[in-house]
């Protein structure tokens, strides 16, 4: 199974929201009310750009959350199995973990969770049925989703074409 050059990194990858909510939805849920304290990406030092093939990391108070996408569907969501203080190695590529490269994502830092929702997305094209991970905060919203065999980070409210599905 490919690590993305994380030693400890193994992804568990699930496609659909049911599959997600079967094996997530309580540790998820239990983030509520915990507060933001870091967001990791894999940076590539050579583009000086966001790896977006990489997990994303999200430290609530030192429950970390590691959200993966993949193809069309693949989503892993894993548990404190990655540090960020250890190196990324991956062929012909200079990454390193980095933290407050986006200001959108360093407004969350410090605010409480409000709510997770599981964003199943219900538009007639190829991404029907991919599954995003949405985090509301006090002051906004960030959605970790699939960017069609990457991550992508979105900072508005979901489109339209996702049915929400809280956990609170």
């Amino acid at each position: 199974m490919f690590n993305f050059g994380i030693e400890s990194y193994r992804p568990h990858w699930l496609n659909g929201r049911s599959a997600v909510a079967a094996s997530h939805a309580r540790q998820l849920r239990a983030l509520i009310g915990r507060s933001l304290s870091h967001v990791w990406l894999v940076w590539d030092m050579q583009a000086n750009a966001w790896l977006s093939d990489g997990p994303v990391l999200l430290d609530f108070s030192g429950e970390q959350v590691e959200i993966n996408h993949q193809k069309f569907d693949d989503l892993s969501i894993t548990w404190n199995t990655i540090d960020p203080r250890r190196p990324v190695v991956w062929a012909d590529f200079d990454l390193e973990w980095r933290q407050g490269m986006y200001p959108e994502l360093q407004e969350f830092e410090g605010q409480a969770l409000q709510d997770v929702e599981l964003l199943e997305w219900i538009g007639s094209d190829m991404a029907q049925g991919t599954v995003a991970v949405g985090f509301h905060f006090p002051r906004g919203q960030l959605t970790v989703y699939n960017a069609l065999d990457e991550n992508g980070l979105e900072f508005e409210p979901p489109d339209e074409r996702y049915q929400r599905h809280s956990l609170r």
